[in-house]
């Protein structure tokens, strides 16, 4: 019984504002974005075998480069094409899963603050529920509108009950054979998804939540490298 995880590095940074070229090799504290993650699941010990997406050949040097002279370049790294949309990315990689692994991570290298602590709890209760994710409660007021137009002058709110609201997060973690079937019913179905418990959700199978209490936010536009740098040295992860 093996552990896998599927680091998805394949995004263009659309959000970025074309200030960053490839968000996951940006600098965080002098070290490249995506050093963070894969150091955390090395350090771990929550996995055995490590598949990394990426955009093009382009990117799979910078990665490469990003991990050289460094420990985490001893480990046995698999490269897997990613495709147009995040969801593609995955189905690429779980198409190349070894057939020993039992269990698989799935993680936005965007979010570079996870914790060893939370991948072995996730890692423990997989094996119980075969489908959890790390998230967080939402604090925020949130409102829904019918309509997803620009135009926010005179709209219809409607209020949603913050006390049963989350946030999902990364990493999200699965039974391997639950999470390909629910990929090929998300496919067959033609369905778009943004997180992986929704082609679990897809599929029938319910999810369990990790409550996250540490930051863990996703480097989305130009402004979070900073806050994120922050939270690394009030962490002390450099």
């Amino acid at each position: 019984m093996a552990n896998a995880v599927i680091l998805l590095c394949a995004g263009i940074s659309a959000r970025m504002r074309n200030q960053v070229t490839d968000k996951i090799l940006v600098p965080l504290k002098g070290k490249p974005v995506v050093n963070y993650s894969l150091e955390a699941f090395a350090t771990s010990g929550t996995v055995d075998e490590y598949i990394i997406t990426y955009r093009d050949q382009v990117q799979r040097i910078g990665i490469s480069q990003a991990f050289e002279d460094h420990p985490i370049a001893d480990l046995n790294i698999r490269w897997v094409m990613g495709g147009i949309e995040r969801q593609d990315s995955v189905f690429n990689a779980l198409s190349q899963l070894t057939d020993n692994i039992s269990y698989v991570f799935i993680h936005d290298c965007a979010r570079p603050l996870i914790d060893q602590q939370s991948l072995k709890k996730l890692r423990d209760r997989v094996k119980k529920d075969k489908a959890v994710s790390l998230a967080h409660r939402i604090t925020d007021t949130v409102k829904y509108i019918e309509s997803d137009n620009e135009d926010l002058h005179q709209l219809q709110l409607t209020n949603l009950e913050r006390s049963k609201l989350w946030a999902m997060e990364t990493p999200q973690v699965f039974e391997r054979n639950l999470i390909i079937k629910a990929y090929q019913t998300l496919n067959e179905k033609k369905i778009k998804a943004t997180d992986d418990t929704t082609a679990v959700i897809t599929y029938g199978h319910r999810i369990s939540l990790l409550e996250n209490c540490n930051p863990n936010p996703k480097l989305t536009i130009p402004e979070d490298i900073t806050m994120i740098e922050n939270f690394i040295e009030d962490f002390k992860l450099s």
